[in-house]
């Protein structure tokens, strides 16, 4: 049984009910003051809260998607499989994609892809970092069609939070189902979504940091995932054609790595991200022990002491956000070149129900951002 399957929840969900059952009708039997009932009881009490632990714990896990399988609980993510993509043999970015399942999207028709577009699986291979993630592509309606052959589309690179999975961006913000809807209705130009979690490295938020003699995240995401989506797929070149969106620490991810890398990211919208360059006990450090290489990593601290890049930007909070405070200083603080956008609601928390209700005006923010240029020549 799958460690989110629908299945492996009922069976706990029947023995911790009948856990309860059981100590409840043999309790009297455990009454007495000899070691063997003193053994019994703390046994049973202690299977109780092992079953009914574990099935809350399985359900927020099946809810959340901290973990997809037993080998990502356990942290056997593997090697994922390279594939040749459009760039043929001799381009090394064709290589770095390997192609999985597709699946239709939660639209009207959603099973035709000419009509709503589909999702496609991906493992992606760093070929600078030497990390690889899995992850999901929506491809819009036009790159199927007929008279989308030849034509080259944007890239919008979408980041959950830590230790989120890449499949909540499917199943919780409905990422694909707000994209079908825009982009047939006009509102938003066609887009291809890659939808990746923000560490590639196993049980460490990595914050999308090139950690010093540790696993080089800002890399994989601003080099090594640009190159290896373009091996695979039909996108437009250019900064201008390459954005980042994120929430929570996908959306401290979205707003940094477009400020540090403007000359390959056009534009980015951070959803309830955080500004400064956090370190705790999921991060360890980050930073090698250099308060210079920290200070670099921390958006405020940047805007004050160092030119703005050219670069868009779109901030979302709420009144009710912890970021409220520091996105208002952000936006104090951010000067020509770079541009700053805010979404700002009179109520919401940090949670999936919040930026779902934020996506439409987000997509379409970045869709106004965003440029494909013209078609490639022959």
């Amino acid at each position: 049984m799958g460690l989110t399957s629908r299945t492996l929840l009922a069976v706990l969900g029947v023995l911790a009910l009948a856990s309860v059952v059981a100590v409840v009708w043999l309790w009297p039997r455990l009454g007495g003051r000899n070691w063997k009932a003193v053994l019994g009881r703390i046994g049973a009490l202690l299977v109780v809260q092992a079953l009914v632990l574990s099935l809350l714990a399985l359900f927020g896990n099946r809810y959340y998607l901290f973990y997809t399988s037993w080998d990502d609980l356990l942290g056997k993510t593997g090697k994922p499989t390279l594939y040749t993509g459009q760039g043929g043999a001799g381009d090394p970015a064709a290589k770095l994609v390997k192609l999985g399942d597709t699946e239709a999207v939660d639209v009207p028709n959603g099973g035709n892809p000419q009509a709503a577009g589909q999702i496609v699986a991906i493992d992606v291979t760093g070929r600078r970092s030497g990390l690889d993630t899995s992850g999901y592509v929506y491809l819009p309606p036009q790159y199927f069609q007929p008279d989308g052959q030849n034509r080259r589309f944007p890239v919008a690179v979408v980041v959950t939070g830590y230790p989120g999975d890449a499949r909540n961006l499917i199943t919780r913000m409905e990422i694909p189902k707000t994209a079908a809807t825009e982009i047939n209705a006009g509102r938003v130009q066609p887009t291809i979504y890659v939808m990746v979690r923000p560490s590639q490295t196993s049980g460490r938020d990595t914050e999308c940091t090139d950690v010093p003699g540790g696993p080089q995240s800002g890399t994989f995401f601003s080099q090594d995932l640009p190159e290896a989506v373009r091996g695979a797929f039909r996108v437009a070149p250019g900064p201008a054609a390459w954005g980042m969106i994120g929430n929570s620490t996908g959306g401290y991810c979205a707003a940094k790595l477009a400020m540090l890398n403007s000359d390959r990211i056009g534009a980015g919208a951070s959803l309830s991200g955080m500004y400064d360059a956090v370190q705790d006990g999921q991060t360890g450090d980050l930073y090698g022990g250099s308060k210079q290489f920290r200070n670099s990593q921390d958006l405020l601290w940047r805007l004050q002491n160092l030119p703005a890049p050219p670069v868009n930007l779109l901030l979302t909070t709420s009144k009710d956000e912890e970021n409220y405070a520091s996105t208002q200083e952000f936006l104090k603080l951010a000067k020509a070149p770079l541009k700053a956008d805010t979404l700002v609601l009179p109520t919401g928390g940090h949670n999936f129900k919040t930026w779902t209700a934020l996506m439409p005006d987000v997509l379409r923010w970045m869709s106004a951002h965003q440029q494909a240029g013209p078609p490639p020549g022959p």
